[in-house]
């Protein structure tokens, strides 16, 4: 049996303790062989190498080098008691020898050792660089070997294709946290067994993340190969799997990357897969989709809009402008809608229609509502202060209404600005309120309870019924501009009336938006329309545009 490396260096340290004291006793040994100083000498001699030959092993546990001076030392006497006796005693012959003797094995047991830690650094060094490109759960190759196999297949593709297959597994954390690690980890090697099952054996499979693969399909004939792969891949993995008596299914999603010849690098081949695969995804898991260059066009100019919306809300790039609201008895200013519009520094001024969609789907809403809030109030509030009972209107989205702090952020900023909160006219959608009526119903009444009015914005279209306009605490209606617009005919005419008529029977005052002429304007009148909105009166405005408004209707002039 070969020793093992801890066994041999056992072994060496006894051989090296040994050589200390056989070189002190061949140091000691003229001593020693003397017959004339009596059996006490010798044994205190005997005691003085014992105690000797301890220090020094203990010492040379720190100073290693301390173990060889006893030799060294015996050497260099022997040496000289050699040269300075014509004759050597029997026994100091045999104390030299059994020294040199020591030392040579010392030696051929350093020898052994150094070659069991060549063989052990070799095997450390082979695990290692098996460690460096394998997945140790799924013994498939990793994120590390996958690059470097594919960016060696790339360079020698020649003419032929390269693809790249990203394969996700769907649902892989909802098992994990239903069944624990152990079931996942047990999916996870399943899924790498069935994945190379379905590739050639120049082909590469590795994990790259906790359930993602990636499959490396080099020098192919034909695309369609690929789409192949990726389905059969996707439908052995669909087939049942029981672990610890749970029957399971893997789901799995795939994107695929292809590329002719060696111009395309490994990282926009990956970036495309992964944009593949996210495409799958999106359309429901479960499929296998090729990489489409408009999709990805299209997913690329929303990430630069997306960044563009953060960005201008760091730069203060958004401004409240405010449309008129007027008093159609006289045509004169009462109050504004708040709107916000985007200055963008190479577009110019955005409207809503062109930014809030983004914004809200971002989850920036509340954020950019609450500035346009406070913004606003600000306003209103010097307005107020020219114009008595000024009223504004600030409009509320569906991410706003489900926001647990709105009503302390609409209570402080009152606070801030000093606006009158019955002077405050907060609007929301048909749709938005209607999302969740009973919830709509709470926080509403929670603002209500500041002082604050509420109205609700192009009514008519939505799917609300009277049941519904009872349940909400609703001040105002704002009747809707595809109302106003089709009053020129005889069953428009009666439709808006309609409206005004539900807003009077529930108490509510109803303000016409969207009024581009005068004729319009006029029809209102005849109904009994107290208040309206549009073109006809004003555009929306920046603040200073308004202020100069307030200012030359105060000293008589019309809009």
């Amino acid at each position: 049996m070969v020793p093992t490396g801890k066994a041999l260096t056992r072994i060496r340290r006894g051989v090296d303790d040994a050589m200390v004291f056989a070189s002190l006793v061949l140091l000691a040994w003229p001593a020693l062989a003397r017959d004339d100083l009596g059996a006490l000498f010798v044994t205190a001699v005997s005691a003085v190498v014992a105690v000797l030959g301890v220090a020094i092993i203990v010492l040379a546990t720190r100073k290693p080098l301390v173990r060889y001076a006893p030799p060294a030392a015996a050497a260099v006497m022997a040496t000289l008691f050699t040269y300075g006796h014509d004759t050597i005693s029997v026994g100091m012959v045999r104390a030299t020898i059994g020294v040199g003797a020591i030392v040579l094995l010392r030696q051929l047991l350093g020898a052994h050792t150094n070659a069991v830690l060549v063989r052990d650094l070799t095997r450390q060094r082979a695990i290692l660089a098996s460690q460096a490109y394998r997945d140790p759960l799924t013994d498939v190759g990793n994120r590390r070997m996958f690059i470097e196999h594919a960016s060696d297949a790339l360079a020698r593709a020649g003419d032929t294709i390269t693809s790249v297959v990203l394969v996700d597994l769907d649902g892989f954390k909802d098992i994990n946290d239903a069944y624990g690690n152990a079931v996942g980890d047990e999916m996870l090697r399943a899924a790498a067994e069935r994945i190379n099952a379905n590739v050639r054996s120049n082909d590469a499979v590795s994990r790259l993340g906790s359930d993602e693969f990636a499959v490396l399909l080099p020098r192919l004939a034909d695309d369609l190969i690929a789409d192949g792969v990726a389905n059969r891949i996707l439908r052995d993995l669909a087939q049942p799997l029981e672990v610890d008596g749970h029957l399971l299914t893997i789901r799995a999603s795939a994107g695929i990357a292809l590329t002719r010849g060696s111009e395309t690098a490994v990282d926009e081949v990956m970036r495309e897969a992964d944009q593949a695969l996210y495409q799958a995804k999106a359309e429901g898991r479960g499929v296998a989709r090729r990489f489409d260059p408009a999709q990805f066009a299209k997913a690329e100019q929303r990430r630069r809009d997306e960044a563009e919306v953060l960005r201008a809300l760091d730069n203060h790039e958004f401004e409240v402008y405010y449309q008129p609201i007027v008093d159609l008895d006289g045509e004169h200013t009462v109050g504004v809608e708040a709107l916000v519009r985007w200055r963008h520094p190479e577009r110019g001024v955005l409207p809503p229609g062109a930014f809030l969609d983004l914004a809200e789907s971002m989850g920036v809403v509340p954020r950019l509502g609450g500035w346009v809030l406070e913004q606003a109030c600000m306003q209103a509030a010097e307005w107020q202060r020219q114009v008595p009972g000024f009223e504004l209107n600030v409009n509320l989205s569906a991410s706003q209404l489900g926001n647990p702090d709105l009503v302390d952020e609409v209570r402080n900023v009152l606070e801030r600005s000093g606006l009158t909160p019955s002077l405050l006219v907060l609007e929301l959608t048909e749709s938005v309120a209607l999302t969740d009526l009973v919830e709509s119903a709470r926080v509403l009444g929670a603002l209500k309870n500041l002082g604050v009015r509420i109205a609700l914005d192009d009514f008519g279209t939505g799917f609300s019924s009277l049941s519904h306009l009872a349940a909400l605490p609703v001040d105002v209606v704002k009747i809707d501009r595809s109302f106003v617009q089709a009053m020129a005919e005889t069953a428009g005419a009666s439709v808006a009336e309609a409206v005004l008529q539900i807003a009077r029977t529930f108490d509510l005052a109803p303000v016409a938006e969207g009024v581009e002429d005068a004729s319009q304007a006029d029809r209102l009148r005849e109904l009994e329309c107290a208040q309206a909105q549009g073109y006809h009166f004003a555009k929306p405005m920046p603040a200073q545009e308004m202020t100069a408004l307030l200012q030359r209707q105060s000293a008589g002039l019309s809009l």
